[in-house]
């Protein structure tokens, strides 16, 4: 027998299970745990659902036990099946009125056939992996199709709150209001006042006791307080009525005109699939606003939401529940609840199931306007104020207002296609709208384009062209995203003809092309086909090349139109003229010109027509001409061991001094650093001022209000805004050497940090204050290096407010701060994970911070960047006995 084998003695009173080779272990037997907080979660969500259930039952006109099987069913199938773990799924004020209407056509059992079969659709959909697509519908139309479903459902309520009964059709209810007004019913208005009253101010109650009690739901407190008033009171009045479930409908064999079948179906389908993959994704973000909520469930998965839900409504059509849908307000509730799986989700159907079964007395006792109420309250709630800002701000209006007056007057269905239509509309309208204006400044003729430069604007773009003089100066700034072909073939021909008559054209815009990089998006003049363009201006950004050479300012510069806030290091290096001698003078060339060459041919003639003009034309042009036509600066050529008193000529009749000549760069913008800093001003007044001037009016009118204290390094390489994803106004950024937070109170305090810590926290009113350090830190590093004794520097005095760093990673007793799945690099590494948590122990005795943390105002963060990685950490308490651990916050965290 080979040695190879392993043999087993036959006398072995057990069998060696062995797995086989190659394989994964098996993984270990798992008992069903529930989380403490999936419990609480779905107690809360239980105690929203119920009531809600029963009141959109009532305002649809169908059994009230239909509800509460929607919601059961919600629960348990689409809690189990769905792609969005924490999204709760029931009957949806959403789906109201097109419930409503197919139970006044069809009636109620063919209503739960048209429920299974629009849940079969839905698991079509699902199978073909469609999900995303559902996302390309507007959000206007989306809003306005809430909106009008909303103004629906208050009209109708209303009659109920009022003590009567709803129409079918809104205009019914309209017409009957007056009436209804005219003829009140005490007991139902009181009622009705009385959960409104308590669903307003329940979510205000002030203080800390308030605080404890805001976690009761407002839906539940209204309608138990309700019901407890009309029960005490002795109010006579309709109430909740649920028969036996021995006697309740089922689904039914549909009946009914084919073509009207088949609309009801796609109908319910549309709404039921939008709503729910939009509120997964609406989830989504607020899991991410949780960062230790993300590390633990999963992104949604759309197409598996979409598969869920179809699931759900052949189960809740089938046992004669309503239409289920993601739910907003219920999956808000759940997430803020803590809820941590899709546990919660499941429980509260089963509690749905315990309620329905054995709280039929106590639900008898709830009255019918209550519910209305509460109903009606969610309707007005639809129409959003913030929805409607944000389809204004994005220019919207007429599609959110076209789709609600649709919803409204016609039905969901035809409001929502004529708001498709109107988007469709507007979109052509904005692809084919392009604005061309033409005007002249100091000499210089500015033609600027707004929008896509289509075929369609050819003949207006030609126009303004042919009001451009011959010889001329023009910038050509192009304002859009795209450019056709056509588009393309007429502005290049035309700065062909206009170079060759003796004129300049300058090309600017998003997308504007240097001419040196074929992978640029050059859109016009990139390539060898492009000639005579010259910039005609000192502030040129990009220009397009010269016969195809690298003359221009930017000639080598690679740095891509996406970034711009690269480093743009795109200078090329001057010449250096051998001690300065006047053979070096005569060799240099433009700015910039790597070569050092004189530019000849028709590239020195075109170059000397813009000096010429420039002569005659004005300030602005003769500096653009001095520009492009001056020698280096002395500074820039001689060695600076050669810059002393001496002086150079630097052209005919000019002479310079050495000395100062950098600082005279520096205030002229001449320098190498001048150039770049004149140049990136010159891109943002161009390209960024247009964009955020109005929200940057906006601040200065109304002042600052960020939500965050940014406290972080001093090195270039950390840029805040990059980071965070912020822009103006959304962070109060204080920047030293090695974020540092000197302990308040001592002599070693500074009163620079402290008064910025105060600011934020007791003037600006800022709710998290976040420590932010990185790899690499040169503070740390000298920090770590640092001898005691010697000269006492500035830094040197500074970076003692970084020694209690050192000694707390110097201490056994406490565990090493650690990134997430790996130790520290190095010393220095450690050191800079350290000095972030002992930081935010700083932080804490400041006696503004420490007030504001108590009162639960205030959250601290701390966070580690690594450069080289570009990857950021966060800080998360790990435990006893396991220090603090910084985590990954990965790409799909930021996205959400």
């Amino acid at each position: 027998m080979s040695a190879c084998v392993p043999t087993r003695t036959s006398d072995s009173p057990h069998t060696e299970r062995v797995h086989p080779p190659h394989s994964p272990p098996r993984a270990p037997h798992r008992r069903f745990r529930v989380a403490g907080a999936d419990v609480s979660a779905s107690i809360a969500v239980f105690l929203i659902a119920l009531p809600l259930s029963l009141g959109i039952a009532l305002a649809t006109g169908a059994p009230l036990q239909a509800g509460l099987v929607a919601a059961a069913v919600g629960g348990l199938v689409a809690g189990r099946l769905g792609g969005s773990p924490l999204q709760v799924s029931g009957p949806a004020a959403g789906l109201t009125v097109v419930t409503a209407d197919l139970i006044h056509r069809y009636g109620w059992r063919t209503t739960c056939a048209i429920t299974v079969l629009a849940g079969l659709v839905q698991l079509g959909l699902g199978c073909l992996r469609v999900a995303r697509s559902a996302l390309a519908v507007s959000p206007a139309i989306v809003h306005g199709m809430l909106a009008g479903i909303g103004v629906t459902i208050a009209v109708a309520q209303m009659h109920i709150v009022l003590g009567g009964s709803p129409q079918s059709v809104v205009l019914d209810n309209l017409r009957s209001l007056p009436a209804q007004l005219a003829d009140l019913h005490p007991a139902a208005v009181a009622v009705s006042a009385l959960t409104l009253i308590l669903l307003l101010l329940w979510p205000r109650l002030p203080g800390r006791t308030g605080r404890l009690l805001r976690k009761v739901p407002a839906a539940l407190v209204a309608v138990t307080g309700a019901t407890a008033t009309a029960v005490f009171a002795g109010l006579t009045q309709p109430r909740v009525e649920l028969p036996s479930w021995s006697s309740h409908a089922l689904a039914g064999l549909p009946e009914g005109p084919v073509l009207g079948l088949v609309a009801a179906v796609l109908t319910v389908t549309l709404v039921c699939s939008v709503q729910s993959l939009l509120g997964a994704v609406a989830v989504d973000k607020l899991i991410a606003a949780r960062p230790g909520l993300t590390a633990q469930v999963s992104r949604s998965d759309l197409d598996r939401e979409l598969l869920g839900q179809g699931a759900t409504n052949v189960v809740s059509g089938a046992l004669g529940g309503l239409p289920v849908a993601g739910v907003a307000v219920r999956s808000a509730a759940n997430v803020q609840a803590g809820a941590v799986s899709r546990n919660s989700t499941m429980l509260h159907g089963v509690l749905v199931v315990v309620a329905a079964l054995f709280m039929v007395p106590v639900l008898e006792l709830i009255p019918l306007a209550s519910l209305a109420a509460l109903v009606m309250a969610v309707g007005i709630q639809m129409v959003s104020l913030h929805h409607i800002r944000t389809v204004t701000r994005h220019r919207e209006v007429p599609v959110y207002a076209i789709t609600t007056l649709g919803v409204v007057f016609l039905g969901v269905l035809e409001g929502v296609t004529l708001g498709i239509a109107v988007a469709v509309a507007v979109s052509m309208h904005r692809l084919a709208r392009t604005r061309i204006t033409h005007d002249e400044k100091e000499g210089v003729h500015h033609v600027h384009v707004r929008g896509q430069l289509t075929f369609l604007a050819v003949p207006r773009l030609s126009r303004a062209l042919h009001h451009v003089p011959h010889g001329s100066c023009v910038v050509v700034e192009l304002d859009g995203s795209f450019m056709d072909h056509a588009a393309y073939e007429t502005l290049q021909d035309w700065q062909r003809t206009h170079t060759a008559q003796g004129g300049s054209v300058e090309l600017t815009g998003r997308r504007a092309a240097t001419g040196t990089d074929a992978d640029t998006d050059t859109g016009i003049g990139s390539g060898s086909g492009s000639e005579g363009v010259v910039p005609a201006s000192s502030t040129v950004q990009t220009v397009i090349p010269v016969n195809g050479t690298a003359d221009s300012p930017l000639a080598g510069c690679r740095c891509r139109p996406w970034t711009p806030w690269r480093n743009h290091q795109c200078d090329a290096p001057p010449p250096e003229a051998p001690h300065g001698g006047p053979a070096a003078e005569h060799r240099a060339g433009p700015p910039n010109d790597p070569s050092g060459a004189e530019p000849d041919g028709r590239t020195g003639a075109v170059l000397a027509q813009v000096a010429e003009s420039a002569v005659a034309s004005g300030p602005a042009r003769s500096a653009a001409a001095s520009a492009l036509t001056r020698p280096t600066e002395p500074s820039e050529r001689v060695k600076p061991t050669e810059q002393t008193d001496t002086t150079h000529t630097t052209g005919p009749g000019e002479r310079t001094e050495s000395r100062g000549a950098t600082s005279a760069a520096a205030a002229t913008g001449s320098g190498p650093s001048g150039r770049q800093l004149v140049r990136g001003i010159s891109a943002f007044q161009r390209n960024t001022a247009p964009l955020v001037r109005g929200e940057l009016a906006r601040l200065a009118r109304e002042g600052q209000q960020p939500s965050q204290l940014f406290l972080t390094c001093a090195d270039s390489r950390l840029v805040t805004s990059m980071i965070t994803s912020s822009g103006p106004g959304d962070l109060f950024v204080v920047r030293n050497v090695g974020n540092l937070v000197p302990p308040p109170g001592e002599e070693s305090g500074d009163d620079s940090v402290a008064a910025a810590i105060e600011y934020a926290v007791d003037v600006l009113k800022v709710r998290s204050i976040t420590v932010c350090g990185h790899s690499g830190c040169g503070a740390m590093q000298a920090l770590f290096d640092a001898e005691p004794g010697g000269v006492q520097t500035p830094l040197k005095r500074w970076l003692r407010h970084g020694l209690p760093s050192l000694e707390r990673m110097a201490d056994p007793g406490r565990p090493w701060a650690r990134l997430a799945g790996r130790a520290a690099a190095d010393a220095v590494e450690q050191l800079c994970l350290t000095n972030v948590v002992e930081q935010l122990d700083h932080l804490r005795a400041y006696a503004s911070v420490s007030r504001a943390l108590r009162a639960g105002e205030l959250e601290l963060h701390g966070m580690y960047f690594h450069v080289g990685e570009a990857q950021a950490y966060l800080l998360s308490e790990a435990g006893e006995g396991r220090g603090e651990v910084f985590d990954h916050v990965g790409v799909a965290d930021l996205s959400a």
